[in-house]
């Protein structure tokens, strides 16, 4: 596609990005983090693509930010440049109008931590892990890993996951909410399948969810009721939701179409 970083392809309603550096184990380069930018807005620009899902090639998902690329940064306007970038890949995959699925496999380890759960849903591999190996380098987490953690975990297990940079199974991951689903098979195959309610679902009405869902925490109750009052009679107007009613009524699995 637009850099050999980072992969592209089209599957049905699915669009698969996957990070493209496996001789580096993934890390995260500023050409993967442009490449990645760019894959997800052309997925968004899609009308045929109802999900995506991220994965990483090769034998990990990804070990983090590239230790190579970071240490040439040798001045503060370098290095807040490199974060932009990086953090952009963050807050695409947050204001994506359409659900994104990541598929872990081998280990997800500091900035590729923070890619994968940044996804509004995590399938993973049974022997998979999750590392916050930021602390080896003497650095905090990033690429907004410190309040997803928080928002999702007991402060004393979210601070031990961070502090002790210990790798975390898949399987205690799940069991914290953390992972949605594990599998013991191909890894994409699952995350594939997985997006069969996204794919078969109603594409606007799950923007509106993810957007609301999303910030949640910053309405207070009377905007959130606004905001559900007002989204819903939109949704109440859509072709959806009468192709919705027809196929209750017709006894038969609705065909969306996200109009």
């Amino acid at each position: 596609m637009m850099t050999e970083a980072v992969k592209y392809e089209k599957k049905d309603s699915i669009a698969f990005i996957s990070m493209n550096r496996p001789e580096k184990r993934n890390a995260l380069s500023i050409e993967m983090a442009n490449g990645f930018v760019e894959a997800l807005k052309d997925a968004e620009s899609d009308p045929v693509v109802k999900a995506v899902i991220i994965s990483g090639e090769g034998k990990i998902f990804s070990a983090g930010g590239d230790l190579e690329v970071l240490h040439t940064l040798d001045n503060s306007v370098k290095i807040m440049e490199y974060m932009k970038q990086a953090m952009e890949i963050i807050k695409v995959i947050r204001e994506l109008d359409k659900y994104v699925i990541s598929a872990v496999h081998g280990f997800a380890a500091g900035a590729g931590f923070s890619i994968a759960v940044a996804a509004d849903f995590v399938v993973a591999k049974k022997d998979a892990a999750f590392v916050c190996s930021f602390t080896n380098v003497g650095i905090i987490p990033d690429l907004g890993l410190v309040k997803k953690l928080t928002d999702n975990l007991p402060s004393a297990v979210a601070k031990e996951w961070i502090s002790s940079g210990r790798q975390v199974p898949a399987e205690e991951a799940y069991h914290r909410g953390i992972v949605n689903q594990l599998t013991e098979g191909d890894v994409l195959e699952a995350a594939e399948e997985y997006a069969g309610f996204i794919v078969n679902g109603p594409p606007l009405a799950n923007k509106f969810v993810k957007h609301m869902v999303n910030h949640a925490d910053e309405w207070s109750s009377g905007t959130n009721d606004l905001q559900e009052t007002a989204i819903q009679t939109l949704l109440l107007q859509s072709e959806d939701n009468k192709e919705g009613i027809r196929a209750f009524f017709e006894k038969r699995k609705p065909a969306f179409k996200g109009e």
